[in-house]
């Protein structure tokens, strides 16, 4: 029953996702003619030319794409990106191809934030929409290159089509939005979920750790260490605990301590005890 449930909440995520992505298409990149790399940026670049539903463009790419995919790739990759292939052209031809916003730079910013999302969503589902994520998938497989530049090089050729359709203020407008696409995606993965990673060195080590344990509630690593100058031994404590916590760990060192030494540094995320499931200590 879990096991049912947890697919159908998949499913929901990839569907929401996708329907982000095609609102994406249809009411801010298609109506200002911005071809963001991508099946969906050559469906728009082919709407122009030839007058093409972008809704089928996308449906016939994908379709070639999946083919690829099977043969190339196998299964598992397959069936992770059949979902999001076959919903995308759907929801494309369903909502409507409007502008809600008239200035194209606000258009092209927030249409990319919105792929952004919807790309982070589908990635953390172990989904896609189909399209360009998948020849970097075959190229590295084949050619042992990184995906990163996989995909630069599809999207690439994708927005330099552009250039030869649209203005140059259309092909510029298409470089940006990739930009601000992978900067959303990249700050959704690591920057939401920052952390602190503080290390302490003072001579009220236990009055310290007795605060943060009871105090705050986040566990403390005691290191040993020896300090250069003068070979002496010294304890150090190290402690993992969120952002909002960290000025109430300052008040606790300087109460106790206010020569103490620290050491702080912002970290992408924290795995273990406390964190990732439920535990008395870190």
């Amino acid at each position: 029953m879990k096991r049912v449930q947890k697919w159908f909440k998949k499913l929901l995520y990839i569907t929401l996702s996708i329907a982000l992505m095609a609102a994406g298409v249809n009411m801010f990149f298609a109506p200002h003619s911005i071809a963001a790399g991508g099946v969906t940026g050559l469906a728009i670049i082919f709407e122009s030319l030839f007058g093409f539903e972008i809704s089928t463009v996308i449906m016939l790419g994908n379709a070639v794409i999946l083919i690829l995919c099977i043969i190339f790739l196998g299964r598992e990759v397959f069936f992770n990106t059949v979902i999001g292939a076959i919903l995308l052209p759907i929801f494309i031809g369903i909502i409507p191809n409007v502008a809600i916003v008239q200035d194209t730079m606000l258009s092209m910013i927030v249409g990319s934030v919105i792929f952004g999302i919807a790309n982070m969503v589908l990635y953390n589902n172990n989904a896609s929409s189909g399209g360009t994520s998948i020849p970097p998938l075959i190229l590295k497989k084949y050619f042992k290159t990184e995906t990163s530049l996989g995909l630069f090089i599809t999207d690439g050729i994708v927005v330099l089509l552009s250039l030869l359709v649209f203005n140059t203020d259309s092909f510029f407008f298409a470089i940006t939005s990739i930009f601000i696409t992978s900067a959303t995606m990249n700050y959704i993965e690591s920057g939401l979920n920052k952390k602190k990673l503080v290390y302490i060195m003072s001579d009220m080590i236990d009055a310290i750790t007795y605060d943060v344990l009871h105090k705050i509630g986040r566990g403390v690593t005691i290191i040993p260490a020896i300090g250069a100058y003068g070979q002496n031994e010294i304890q150090m404590l190290m402690i993992a605990l969120n952002s909002k916590d960290y000025r109430h760990l300052v008040l606790i060192v300087n109460k106790h301590d206010k020569g103490a030494f620290m050491i702080t540094d912002t970290v992408s995320d924290v795995h273990g005890h406390g964190w990732t499931y439920e535990s008395g200590s870190v």
